[in-house]
């Protein structure tokens, strides 16, 4: 996908609208460590951020969804999983496609470690050689939403991923680049020829949010 938007995977014949959420609070967020795509489970109140999602989901908010998909990392997928027992969604398959960004030499370390061994680089976006490139985030994650408005063309689909790639589509898509909290998100609508990022969500109440993926 361009910096525009357009798809240049597999087209679709109708747009479709996908609700992205962040995951719930993992133990490395809790711990403030970067984690990129370890599989780390949720905390309690990750798991706690999942019920009150789904709560909402399931008092009305969910009108109109027609399954929820997610990572196959733990974290998504569990918070996925409660979201889907509690709404009475299908949980599809999870698509490794919606992974977390790959951070390279940074997963496990802190924002403190991160600035001992590579000062300087996150106050000017740096990031260290095994990170992994916007234009492979764009290329993996669009073709998993062109396959998920393909097949669920008439409705909307619930997308529990995560945030740094949230950040990465709504950046490359022109629209702002905010924070995205734990059960936080975004919506995008699929054309057959680009994707729009649309009005951001927060399911739950947050008094913090960390910028570490």
């Amino acid at each position: 996908m361009d910096r525009a938007g357009q798809l240049t995977s597999k087209a679709v014949s109708s747009p479709g609208r996908l609700l992205v959420l962040r995951h719930g609070q993992s133990e490395w967020n809790a711990a403030r460590r970067w984690q990129g795509q370890a599989d780390i489970d949720l905390t309690e109140t990750g798991r706690a951020q999942a019920r009150t999602a789904a709560e909402r989901l399931a008092n009305g908010f969910a009108a109109g969804f027609s399954a929820v998909i997610s990572s196959d990392l733990t974290r998504a997928r569990d918070t996925a999983t409660i979201i889907a027992s509690v709404t009475g969604l299908e949980l599809l398959a999870a698509d490794p496609r919606l992974r977390e960004t790959h951070v390279g030499e940074w997963q496990g370390l802190t924002h403190d470690e991160i600035e001992r061994d590579w000062p300087g680089y996150l106050d000017t976006h740096r990031r260290p050689p095994g990170f992994e490139s916007e234009d492979s985030i764009l290329e993996r994650v669009t073709a998993s939403f062109a396959d998920l408005s393909a097949r669920f063309a008439d409705g909307n689909i619930l997308v529990v991923s995560h945030a740094g790639i949230v950040r990465v589509l709504r950046r490359r898509l022109g629209a702002p680049d905010e924070r995205i909290a734990n059960l936080g998100g975004s919506w995008f609508t699929v054309w057959p020829d680009r994707i729009q990022a649309g009005d951001l969500v927060d399911m739950t109440e947050h008094d913090e949010v960390g910028e570490e993926l």
